[in-house]
């Protein structure tokens, strides 16, 4: 088949899903309050990266003798970073659209040679994956061509290195996931890969945190000048694409351009391409055939048992409704075992602060350590609104087409989302009053700082759960093939953005009481607290909660209520 026909059957097998996603933002009544809000969100976070990124270049800079290894090692620790995330996601999302999507029927009976079919695949596998590091990696190159002064040969430079580096873990990925799904069945794999994907995600964040690479900061760290500048000089690996793509960019930045990694990425993706097109028309047909294999039935009698035991006292609706819930997320591995994940990230975020150079004298430290645990409470919200939008904000969406099915029955909207917002508030709960406890007994925080941010923590998590709730219900998603896409919709966006204004509203309103506090103590007298000002701010924060929890969900429940059957 000529080069021009396979072009022609990829432009085919492209389209349909390229006009669904148009039809889609056409037919979308807020479409244009959509795409200004989402502008407006990915320009302040691009700004934000482009910001931090020049700070750092232009520090970086100044450092005479080490300021262009320094840029050129955060370069390379950068796409670093991308190409293990870029590994790992398309591992992952290449069993979907290989393996598990709902046209691989058609597309396998239609008269299109496997090249075109690993093509499409590859491409829509390609855009999927790695559209939110492409975009990360926009403010992050044209921070480095604006402190460097260069010219537009620069940024061209930079969009056919980013190509390549996209396209080599793109195979790599789905080269991985045919081998495995030639050994085990699909559904199997999803759940092997699931939990391979995660102890390695959760692997490498615990490693990059450990190492501390904050170190490259502060040279007097080392033994001497030349440790440190070894350090900086030593490759990151000198045969990954991520070394490549960095130093093809930095050898343009600092005039003297060297065209051999350039050439050498864009060699070794085509000849990726290659044999990973060889692979799919050598293997693909086996492992397409033992994907049609379905799952073994789990016992969940045990679960069942112990959910009918804690919930004696409540309606059979209830329990059942609690019941289904709880077992949902325990069908599905790729939700229940994100919490390796989650844990790693706790693990990390509490020794971060555990290593914060507060200790500096007895009264400032006094005042940092408090501060820091206060402004904890923030974080901490934070990483519970994350949390939530990842499990709760999806609840609804998760119906699916069965929604019709609870709407056409004689139950209580009311009872559905309650059920929903326990199953969802416990485990937040379980998180996040370990999460705040613990990060202040290890800074060793007041008594009243402890108490004040413990108890508010309790109320941020119950109100958490029903913005993520009563946002899921306003605007859900009962057609997605893919639970991740869910918290990344235009809801979820809103969701954050609600999370975030919330929880500063909680901190200013209860910042006034915790100043007070901590200026009496700097004042050089006892640490008190005046009792206006403690229960203004309680109180404000209080009824700020209040809104939060029953506005969210008294709007969902009534937006499930209105739903055509």
């Amino acid at each position: 088949m000529s080069s021009a026909t396979r072009g022609a059957g990829l432009l085919w097998l492209l389209r349909p899903k390229i006009r669904t996603k148009i039809n889609r933002a056409r037919t979308d009544e807020g479409r244009i309050f959509k795409g200004l809000l989402l502008s407006f969100v990915g320009l302040f976070f691009w700004t934000l990266i482009f910001a931090v990124i020049y700070r750092m270049l232009l520090y970086f800079r100044s450092t005479q003798g080490i300021g262009h290894l320094l840029s050129a090692k955060l370069l390379s620790l950068a796409f670093l970073t991308f190409l293990m995330i870029l590994i790992l996601s398309n591992v992952i999302t290449a069993l979907s659209t290989f393996f598990l999507s709902d046209d691989l029927e058609l597309v396998v009976a239609s008269p299109v040679d496997s090249v075109t079919v690993y093509g499409a695949r590859l491409l829509e596998t390609m855009v999927d994956s790695s559209w939110m590091v492409a975009l990360l990696a926009v403010p992050l190159l044209a921070a480095y061509g604006a402190v460097y002064g260069a010219g537009p040969g620069y940024y061209l430079l930079a969009a056919a290195t980013v190509v390549p580096f996209l396209v080599i873990p793109a195979v790599l990925g789905t080269a991985f996931t045919l081998m495995l799904v030639n050994v085990f069945p699909a559904r199997r794999t999803r759940d092997l890969l699931a939990l391979v994907g995660l102890f390695a995600a959760a692997g490498v964040v615990a490693l990059f945190r450990f190492l501390r690479p904050e170190r490259l900061m502060r040279p007097e760290e080392f033994r001497d000048l030349v440790d440190f500048v070894a350090v900086l000089r030593t490759p990151t690996s000198p045969w990954l694409p991520s070394e490549w793509a960095g130093d093809a960019l930095m050898s343009y930045l600092n005039g003297f351009f060297e065209p051999f990694p350039f050439f050498f990425l864009w060699s070794t993706a085509a000849a990726a391409v290659v044999v990973g097109a060889w692979l799919h028309a050598r293997y693909f047909d086996a492992g397409f055939t033992r994907a049609q294999e379905g799952a073994e039935k789990k016992d969940g009698r045990v679960r069942s048992v112990v959910v009918d035991h804690l919930l004696a006292g409540a309606k059979p609706s209830t329990r059942v409704l609690v019941a289904k819930e709880i077992r949902t997320f325990f069908r599905d591995t790729t939700q229940w075992s994100q919490l390796i994940l989650l844990g790693v990230l706790v693990a990390v975020y509490v020794y971060n602060i555990t290593v914060l150079p507060l200790y500096t004298g007895e009264e400032i430290s006094f005042f940092l350590i408090n501060v820091v645990s206060f402004l904890n409470l923030g974080l901490a919200g934070f990483v519970v609104a994350a949390i939530a939008a990842r499990f709760v904000f999806p609840a609804m969406s998760l119906e699916g087409r069965m929604m019709w099915l609870l709407r056409s029955s004689p139950l209580d909207v009311r009872a559905l989302f309650w059920s929903k917002y326990w199953v969802g508030t416990i485990p937040l709960l379980l998180v996040s009053l370990p999460l705040i406890v613990i990060t202040n007994v290890v800074l060793e925080a007041s008594t009243f700082i402890l108490v004040l941010t413990t108890v508010t923590m309790v109320g941020v998590t119950f109100a958490l759960t029903s913005l993520a709730l009563g946002f899921g219900a306003l605007y859900p998603n009962y057609e997605t093939e893919n639970v991740a896409e869910i918290p990344t919709s235009f809801g979820g966006l809103l969701f954050m953005m609600a999370a975030v204004t919330y929880l500063a509203g909680v901190v200013i309103l209860e910042a006034w009481p915790v100043y007070l506090f901590l200026t009496s103590r700097m004042g050089g007298g006892t640490a008190t607290v005046g009792l206006v000002p403690l229960v203004l701010g309680v109180s404000g924060a209080a009824v700020l909660t209040g809104v939060a929890i029953s506005v969210p969900l008294s709007a969902g429940i009534r937006k499930v209520r209105r739903l055509e059957l």
